[in-house]
């Protein structure tokens, strides 16, 4: 005798949150380009300063004034194409794109500094 379960499972998303997006080498240049508005931190797995610093980048991702700016996370020892385009040189580290093309790039950890550069796009 065989029986079925039925399970429903939904997913909310509150109109003021936002995702950050985890990219690779692979969907990089496409997340950029797609975009109009675009910040990146770079990070690595063994880097406390970037530990530290994810879930302000994360509030930052939720914070209305920054609505038009897509964020987007990447490893930067596992895609050294993305590192490379930055310029990337220190961890945490991040940059800004406007229509696909660099606009600031600093190696940061601190909250302040983020604001700032996402104040430019």
């Amino acid at each position: 005798m065989a029986s079925s379960i039925s399970l429903k499972v939904t997913i909310t998303q509150t109109s003021n949150q936002k995702m950050v997006r985890l990219a690779s080498d692979l969907d990089f240049n496409t997340v950029i380009a797609n975009e109009e508005n675009v910040i990146v931190k770079y990070y690595a797995d063994w880097c406390g300063t970037c530990k530290l610093f994810a879930p302000k980048f994360r509030r930052l991702s939720e914070d209305q004034r920054f609505s038009n700016v897509s964020f987007v996370e990447i490893n930067a020892e596992e895609n050294p194409e993305a590192r490379k385009i930055a310029g990337v040189n220190n961890l945490p580290f991040v940059a800004t794109f406007k229509l696909g093309k660099l606009l600031e790039a600093n190696a940061t950890g601190k909250e302040e500094a983020v604001v700032e550069m996402l104040g430019k796009l």
